[in-house]
């Protein structure tokens, strides 16, 4: 390969790097995926369990989840901010009304907001409700707040509300993938998915 082809060729890897997420963005995003799927689908059944020891476990696994989940949070945020996500592809981006766009933006950024509130809110009720966390049932987690049974009460519904929402957003950004992939047929999955061009 001659140097003039060479350089004709850099600008193409270059770009095509560019419109990829790295490796360490996509561990973290399905990582994360899987350890929301499983907090929010075992605060969903534990919650109309009867008072039992096994409801007690389960209660501190989800727990654990959420502190888990909270810490690789930050980590991802830090990752993110330190190492510029990909832009839209200008293909997809110009298919894209400005609705669609406004709803991508706003989408991401509030999901990134729910994965902090929803385990501080789940923290904070518990020190509220006077049941401190002991990760792995191991290490004391300092109280979130001081205990308060009528702050517990007004803690408990906002952490299922937000953990709702966190549902309906994850469910959006799922159904805005599926659209992508089935139907505008634009491989834009493809950036979050190791082992593809």
């Amino acid at each position: 390969m001659t140097e003039s082809s060479a350089r004709a060729n850099a600008p193409a890897k270059s770009s095509s790097r560019a419109t990829r997420y790295t490796g360490v963005a996509m561990a973290a995003h399905w990582v994360l995926a899987l350890g929301l799927i499983a907090a929010l689908g075992l605060g969903w059944y534990m919650t109309g369990l009867p008072f039992s020891p096994s409801r007690l476990k389960l209660y501190n696994w989800h727990k654990w989840l959420g502190v888990t989940l909270l810490s690789l949070s930050l980590l991802r945020l830090l990752w993110r901010v330190t190492h510029r996500p990909p832009e839209l592809p200008p293909a997809v981006a110009r298919a894209m009304p400005q609705w669609q766009h406004w709803t991508h933006n706003g989408t991401h950024h509030a999901m990134y907001l729910l994965f902090f509130a929803v385990p501080l809110l789940g923290w904070a009720y518990s020190s509220a409700a006077g049941f401190p966390i002991v990760f792995l049932g191991i290490l004391p987690l300092p109280d979130f707040v001081s205990a308060s049974p009528e702050l517990a009460q007004t803690l408990k519904p906002l952490h299922g509300w937000a953990a709702w929402a966190l549902v309906v957003l994850i469910a959006m950004h799922v159904g805005a993938a599926l659209k992508h992939q089935f139907i505008d047929r634009d491989g834009l999955i493809s950036r979050m998915l190791p082992g593809r061009a």
